[in-house]
């Protein structure tokens, strides 16, 4: 056998790697795999820088571009506008106001009625004393009497020279003169009857009757007041008298309201000291003219006023309904835009602003009436810009209802 000798270093394996070879390549390649993942980490974050700097360069584009289209507000055009009273004032007078004068000359025996009295057609109001009257109607009745007999002698020596001239006893001529005599008397009868008429007609206005259905406003006699006859003396108004079961106001109408007015129309009437009440009135005639300094139409409207509750000369208020334009909408007053070629309204069709011209009708203060130009579909434009034109792109809000205003 032999023997190992203490000089000879046993012979390593071909692949075996000494220990501290082993950790000095071990450390060499963990460096390099870090290494590695450091670059990878950096390529990935310039990469995605990149990428995040490109995607906010595109929405600042994107958003650039959409901030420059305008954002309208827009609503709806309401139907059924609403009907507006035109109030007028005016004052009611009596349908009849008629002073009483007397007749016949002579003196108040007696008066039986005084202010506020209400009286009907036919009613004794006063009697006069006419004592000249009297006189004079009993010599007419005389001299009648005396016309009478002579007229009947007349008669009687006409028919006789008529027989006589049969006979001829007498003259044609003669017979002539006494069928002239007689006509002559019969004409003095004539005379005389008239006479007696007018003098009983004038006595019988000694007594004063009311000429209609009414209410005494003004008695200025008294017993024994001296009476003259007519309306051209002074203090010769006996009574006045007023029918007061329909009573009249008369309104003047500004031009502009007039097509809408016609007789027939029934406005109602109100007072200050009948605030919870309305009276039924009837436009019924106008003067049909423009009065050229107030620019007015004259009406006249009556109201019932058979319960007595209206007073003449009262302050009223007639207020006349002027109704709607068939196929009228109303919108809000902001979304007018005057312009040198008239009035016109922003409307959104199809993303883009087309301004259409209108024709206005009442106004409502915050709201208008549009007789023509636009439909209860459209989307109209609040507030516009003076600039505004059409074909400009524009966004809707969407945060407000199309139907606010």
């Amino acid at each position: 056998m032999l023997e190992k000798a203490d000089n000879v270093k046993p012979i390593a394996p071909p692949h075996a790697v000494p220990d501290h070879q082993r950790s000095a390549r071990r450390g060499g390649g963990g460096r390099v795999l870090l290494g590695l993942l450091v670059l990878a980490a950096l390529l990935g974050g310039i990469y995605y820088g990149i990428r995040a700097r490109t995607s906010a360069e595109s929405a600042l584009s994107k958003e650039t571009v959409q901030s420059a289209v305008p954002v309208v507000d827009v609503v709806r055009p309401k139907e059924n506008a609403p009907s507006q009273a035109l109030v007028l004032p005016g004052q009611t007078t009596s349908f009849t106001d008629t002073p009483i004068y007397a007749r016949a000359n002579g003196y108040l025996k007696k008066w039986y009625v005084d202010i506020g009295a209400k009286v009907k057609k036919g009613e004794l109001l006063a009697e006069i004393e006419t004592p000249e009257l009297d006189a004079q109607l009993r010599q007419a009745r005389a001299d009648l009497v005396t016309a009478e007999a002579n007229s009947k002698l007349a008669a009687i020596t006409a028919h006789r020279t008529e027989d006589l001239l049969k006979s001829q006893s007498v003259s044609t001529q003669e017979r002539d003169n006494a069928a002239g005599a007689y006509a002559a008397d019969q004409a003095i009868v004539t005379s005389r009857q008239a006479d007696v008429a007018r003098l009983e007609e004038l006595q019988s206005y000694e007594k004063i009757y009311a000429p209609f259905d009414g209410v005494i406003t003004a008695r200025n006699t008294d017993i024994g007041d001296l009476i003259t006859a007519g309306s051209g003396t002074r203090n010769s108004e006996l009574f006045r008298m007023q029918a007061t079961g329909t009573l009249r106001i008369y309104v003047a109408i500004p031009e502009v309201y007039t097509p809408q007015v016609h007789i027939g129309a029934e406005p109602t009437v109100t007072l200050d000291e009948y605030p919870d009440q309305a009276f039924q009135g009837t436009l019924v005639r106008t003067d049909e003219a423009i009065n050229p300094l107030s620019r007015t139409l004259l009406a006249e409207v009556d109201v019932d006023n058979s319960q007595g509750k209206l007073l003449p000369g009262a302050y009223t208020f007639v207020h006349f309904a002027l109704h709607a334009h068939p196929g009228s909408v109303t919108v809000p007053s902001n979304t007018l835009l005057f312009r040198s070629e008239g009035l016109r309204v922003g409307v959104v069709r199809d993303g883009k602003v087309q301004l259409v011209p209108v024709k206005i009708g009442r106004d409502y203060g915050d709201r208008v009436e549009v007789i023509s130009g636009l439909k209860n579909t459209d989307a109209v434009i609040v507030n516009p810009s003076d600039s505004l034109t059409s074909g400009v792109t524009v966004k809707v809000n969407s945060s407000k209802p199309a139907g606010a205003s």
